[in-house]
């Protein structure tokens, strides 16, 4: 009975959020333009604000014209000292989280400042507008009568000097609020284990037992977890261990390759699939309703946004346009200015608006060639490095290489698959593949967490190229010349399909 008391009062709690919600896409623009001035002057004060003169900022072209555009190793140096607990840096005060990914060009790690107006402003009030949306699509929704089992990142927290360092979700369960908390599985203890397989069992001990109503994480990581579940519990789908289960909310990879398996999963209309867009550096968007393609932007929550048309990027030499210059279907990298001390920042990630009234968008990719399809962020520096340190190890030369994923199903986990032509291939490919899996980890700390235990990624499988395949490739694609390259990452495997296809042909006799 408690419990059906506790559902009604956040649900109607929940709901009064979709007003807020409502004022923002009515003004779009005034709303984004009202948080930039918000921002200035929370961070006219602080040593980058002074430097730049925020305080002489009237308008957001003034703004674009004073404030430089910056990406992480622009702002490493100061991050770095707000880390060694140096205030007013980026932002007021002290800044005491920070969330460690990789994806950078300088380094492993990068660590993203989670300012406490972040998490609650940002973080936290992104969550509660997704739950907020979905109980205005779902009136009679009882999900707060049961639990949300989240699925989080397994990176611990870490004191280093005068901050805290960790995978955002980490720093957000530290931080999360007691009612939350308290409607929340598995319990903060497992949530935070780093060894994955050991955190699964745990989770399920903790878990199958649960009234669990909604899941929260990314979708590859779910895809191991129900794997578990069904083989401990014997069930044939996820809906006859938890029967009340009525939510899925995902992000941080491409849904479209697991949609089908889930829905296999959980059959039925009875669960709803929401997307979300979150992030270390910020929540972005959600899915405002389940049955529209995209996700609504948030204006006003805590990050003010610039975009730059694609086909003139130019990397921080980039020239920006504000909301109300996008156009429809069209793709633009993302900068940001955010409530936790990044400012002008290229994202690294590029968008399409799919609706601009109201302003939706969806994830189109990134400004670099990646691999994300299991949330292990594999940008083309990391796989550069990691081949080269592989070939020297091995005494091989190598010519060109692409990789690409090869996504997950119920039989088996995921992975990479390279097709790399070699000038002088390595004597043992075992052995070279053993050492380019270990020299992504090393360059890649989100890439070493997939792959531990084998759980979501297996090792990479190399097929060797024939001799001048990369070549026939691009003049079968008239792109041959010096400007031309065959990009050497991709998330999707349409471009594999074909070097495969190519090179199988090359092997048939004449």
């Amino acid at each position: 009975m408690i419990y059906t008391w506790v559902n009604k009062v956040i649900r109607q709690n929940m709901r009064r959020r979709v007003e807020e919600i409502y004022a923002f896409t009515d003004r779009p623009v005034e709303s984004q333009d009202q948080l930039l001035r918000e921002l200035l002057a929370k961070g006219t004060d602080t040593e980058y604000g002074q430097k730049y003169r925020f305080d002489l900022v009237q308008h957001p072209r003034e703004f674009q014209t004073r404030v430089p555009l910056s990406d992480y190793g622009t702002l490493k140096p100061y991050i770095e000292r707000m880390r060694q607990g140096h205030r007013n840096i980026l932002w007021p005060g002290k800044v005491e989280w920070y969330a460690k990914s990789s994806g950078t060009t300088s380094g492993v790690s990068k660590f993203i400042p989670v300012s406490k107006d972040s998490i609650e402003d940002c973080h936290f009030s992104g969550g509660r507008y997704e739950l907020a949306l979905y109980c205005n699509a779902v009136p009679e929704t009882k999900i707060f009568e049961g639990l949300g089992l989240r699925l989080g990142g397994s990176t611990e927290i870490q004191f280093e000097g005068q901050s805290q360092s960790g995978d955002l979700s980490a720093i957000l369960i530290q931080n999360i609020p007691l009612w939350a908390e308290l409607r929340s599985a598995p319990s903060p203890t497992t949530a935070l284990m780093s060894d994955w397989e050991k955190k699964i069992d745990a989770i399920l001990d903790e878990a199958l037992e649960q009234n669990i109503t909604s899941l929260w994480g990314v979708s590859s990581w779910f895809l191991v977890l129900f794997k578990k579940v069904l083989e401990r519990t014997g069930k044939s789908n996820i809906l006859e261990v938890w029967p009340n289960l009525e939510l899925f909310a995902h992000g941080g990879v491409n849904f479209a390759p697991y949609e089908d398996q889930f829905r296999a999963l959980m059959p039925g209309n009875q669960v709803t699939f929401m997307e979300n867009y979150n992030a270390s550096e910020g929540f972005f968007a959600v899915q405002d309703d389940p049955a529209k393609d995209g996700m609504l932007l948030l204006l006003n929550n805590g990050i003010y946004y610039e975009f730059i048309p694609m086909d003139s990027f130019n990397g921080t030499n980039s020239q920006t346009i504000g909301l109300k210059d996008v156009q429809f279907n069209t793709d633009y990298a993302v900068v940001i200015t955010t409530n936790g001390g990044l400012w002008r920042y290229l994202l690294g990630d590029t968008v399409k608006f799919v609706s601009l009234h109201p302003y939706r968008i969806k994830v189109s990719g990134r400004t670099a060639h990646f691999i994300n399809a299991f949330g292990e962020e594999v940008i083309v520096t990391d796989a550069e490095n990691a081949v080269l340190k592989a070939c020297n190890i091995h005494g091989c030369d190598l010519v060109e290489f692409h990789a690409a994923p090869c996504y997950m199903n119920s039989e088996k986990t995921g992975g990479h698959q390279w097709i790399i032509e070699f000038k002088t291939p390595p004597e043992d490919l075992t052995a070279f593949t053993q050492d380019l899996d270990n020299a992504l980890k090393k360059e890649n700390s989100d890439y070493a967490a997939k792959r531990k235990g084998n759980l979501v990624l297996q090792l990479p499988n190399i097929v060797v190229a024939q001799k001048g395949l990369f070549h026939q490739w691009l003049k079968n694609k008239n792109k041959l010349g010096g400007q031309n390259k065959v990009p050497r990452l991709s998330n999707n495997r349409d471009l594999i399909t074909q070097l495969q296809a190519l090179n199988d042909a090359a092997q048939m006799p004449a």
